[in-house]
């Protein structure tokens, strides 16, 4: 069973799953911090479908952070955790990340105690996330194109890119096309035909969509439809599990 709710920290959503397999993992522009019984990590900004290894019937919680605002919790550049899993231990140190894990093990609701971890470290951390690049995220989240995006921010092509990477994990054109993708993904789910939910998402055609599809998603629009068609509900982001 997979539920969700809205974090009470800006933009972010609490997840947790249980007893179901793992869901693919597809690019979403966002990076998580999860947890299993006795392990913390993190899961980078991905570029591409990742399976995770979670065996089936084990209990995840996440907390799915906005693109551009885990580096600032977590104190560690994006681009260095894209497409990749990474233990809390490795980037905290081995106490800290035990310890923290060891009070949401103890926790009577995990999903929340971890939400309490990720308002701590939001409080802590030494500055905010980029506020030019939350903008930006909210032109591309809309559909605009990189340049709108850059020029409603006030940043050139140069400078968004090289405060990109840290923050996303790459660059701004790559975050336009997660983004879009999932906004088709989205309308697909909802039951828009294919052709339509690429125009609206800013494909030029299905034939687009469908190249998209296998480059980020590694899959192509008619099995991603019969899934999303299938009696397993599927998450609303992407990263469920890792």
């Amino acid at each position: 069973m997979y539920r969700e709710r809205v974090s009470r920290l800006g933009g972010a959503i609490v997840w947790e799953q249980t007893g179901a397999g793992p869901h693919t993992v597809l690019p979403d522009g966002c990076m998580d911090l999860l947890w299993t019984p006795g392990r913390l990590f993190v899961a980078g900004p991905d570029t591409r479908a990742y399976l995770p290894d979670t065996p089936r019937g084990s209990r995840v919680a996440g907390i799915r952070l906005a693109p551009g605002t885990a580096p600032a919790l977590l104190g560690v550049a994006a681009h260095e955790l894209r497409d990749r899993r990474v233990d809390l231990a490795d980037l905290w140190g081995a106490r800290p990340a035990r310890e923290s894990a060891e009070r949401i093990d103890a926790a009577a609701d995990p999903a929340a105690a971890l939400e309490a971890l990720a308002l701590r470290l939001a409080a802590a951390a030494p500055r905010p996330p980029d506020p030019l690049l939350a903008l930006v995220v909210r032109g591309l989240e809309s559909g605009g194109t990189v340049a709108e995006a850059a020029e409603a921010a006030g940043l050139g092509p140069r400078t968004l890119h090289r405060r990109s990477l840290p923050a996303f994990g790459y660059g701004p054109k790559t975050l336009a096309r997660v983004l879009r993708l999932q906004r088709a993904l989205a309308l697909i789910r909802a039951g828009t035909p294919y052709a339509a939910a690429a125009l609206a998402a800013g494909c030029a055609d299905q034939a687009h969509l469908a190249r998209e599809m296998r480059d980020l998603a590694g899959t192509t629009l008619s099995a991603y439809g019969a899934s999303a068609n299938s009696e397993t509900p599927l998450p609303s982001g992407s990263s469920t599990t890792a």
